[in-house]
């Protein structure tokens, strides 16, 4: 058995099943794990979510913050889909009511304990271990469970910016999710910053890269992420970055976790241009 790391995949179908092809992926045998973002942007969301949602327990699925965005859309009647987003055909499947349910019974993280890996979409505030991301994804996942409305109607928007552990109510769930499915940068202290998009090294002081910040205390566990499509491909020891902007015109990648070997990617022609959205 072989263990991946698959990144946004962003309703690119073709480029999946290329990027299967080339690893020879088994789906009696093998295990995928896919950073979250397995929609919207791309041109087959719906085949994406089909594929997927028929691997079963093949596949271990985060939620992503374009996977939110169509739950919200599908169980917020309140919420309208956006300019650039590509989601009318799963809204309009014969079958979207089952695809749906699975993707909202996906968590926002997934640790394996054993192995010390974390899977995640986005990142961690430097406060918390894996193990609190874990508790504090089990909240909103219990949330979305109980009255998945009434969450998605109070998780848009970028505040609080700061973790506290009196965070309370749909102020906490919200950081929670922010921090998952879309940080990028913040400070040493927790604050986040949910708007700057660009590479690594453009933040203004004193934000930086979530994974710089030398007193993160999730450093003990390898956080395996997408979501951040400037900054690419990142792999070291506590951080495997695999969001290589398949939908913008860069690549899918896979990164084998359970055997050294390089990374495999196949090339996607581009459904969005940088800075659509």
């Amino acid at each position: 058995m072989a263990r991946y790391a698959i990144g946004d995949v962003q309703g690119c179908h073709d480029e999946l099943r290329a990027l299967l092809t080339a690893l020879r992926f088994s789906s009696d045998r093998d295990e995928l794990w896919f950073v979250g973002d397995l929609v919207n942007r791309g041109p087959q969301s719906l085949e994406v979510l089909r594929f997927v949602r028929a691997l079963g327990e093949n596949a271990v699925v985060v939620l992503g913050n374009h996977d939110l965005h169509l739950l919200a859309v599908a169980f917020d009647g309140g919420r309208r889909l956006r300019r650039h987003d590509t989601l009318d055909a799963v809204l309009a499947a014969t079958d979207r009511e089952p695809l749906l349910e699975w993707l909202l019974a996906r968590p926002l993280a997934h640790l394996d304990a054993q192995r010390g890996e974390l899977l995640v979409h986005a990142g961690l505030v430097p406060q918390w271990t894996a193990t609190k991301a874990m508790a504090l994804a089990r909240e909103v996942e219990a949330a979305l469970a109980r009255d998945a409305q009434a969450m998605f109607r109070d998780m848009y928007g970028d505040e609080p910016n700061r973790w506290s552990e009196r965070l309370a109510g749909a102020d906490r769930l919200r950081f929670i999710v922010n921090t998952l499915t879309r940080l990028r940068f913040c400070t040493p202290d927790g604050r986040v910053d949910l708007r700057f998009k660009g590479a690594p090294g453009d933040a203004p002081a004193p934000l930086a890269p979530w994974f710089e910040h030398g007193d993160r205390r999730s450093r003990g566990a390898r956080v395996v992420c997408g979501h951040w499509s400037t900054l690419g491909f990142l792999d070291r020891d506590d951080v495997l970055a695999i969001d290589t902007g398949c939908v913008w015109g860069g690549a899918l990648t896979a990164v084998r976790l359970d055997a050294a070997s390089a990374p495999m990617s196949v090339p996607c022609a581009g459904c969005q241009e940088p800075g659509d959205g």
